[in-house]
């Protein structure tokens, strides 16, 4: 198995700022030095399930949120965050991106 720590370190710094505290604060309550939070949230460095369960606590959020989707082997790889992206965008902007998308998949299965 192997976790995409990049956006691992992404989700652990969006719930950071979403519970409105520093990184300088994080890494007082982990007894860790910042930048070491900050190579997490770069996904610079691996992170050990009892780290990431204190991370979790901390950030007030389940662990299974912050690892959902980080296995690069997994179907589902991407999804969320694709989704969650998707969401984000105007309605002609998904019009846009479902485009291109089809247009791609038709590329694809073409150039097989």
């Amino acid at each position: 198995m192997s976790i995409d720590y990049k956006l691992l370190g992404e989700r652990i710094k969006q719930q950071r700022r979403i519970k409105g505290t520093t990184q300088e604060n994080f890494a007082e309550y982990l007894n860790v030095s910042v930048g070491y939070i900050s190579q997490i949230e770069r996904g610079i460095t691996k992170v050990s399930l009892e780290r990431l369960m204190d991370i979790s606590v901390y950030l007030n959020c389940n662990i299974s949120f912050l690892l959902e989707g980080t296995n690069v082997n997994d179907e589902k790889y991407l999804e969320n965050e694709f989704n969650e992206l998707f969401q984000q965008l105007s309605t002609s902007e998904k019009k846009t991106v479902t485009l291109l998308v089809k247009e791609y998949l038709k590329n694809k299965k073409g150039s097989s």
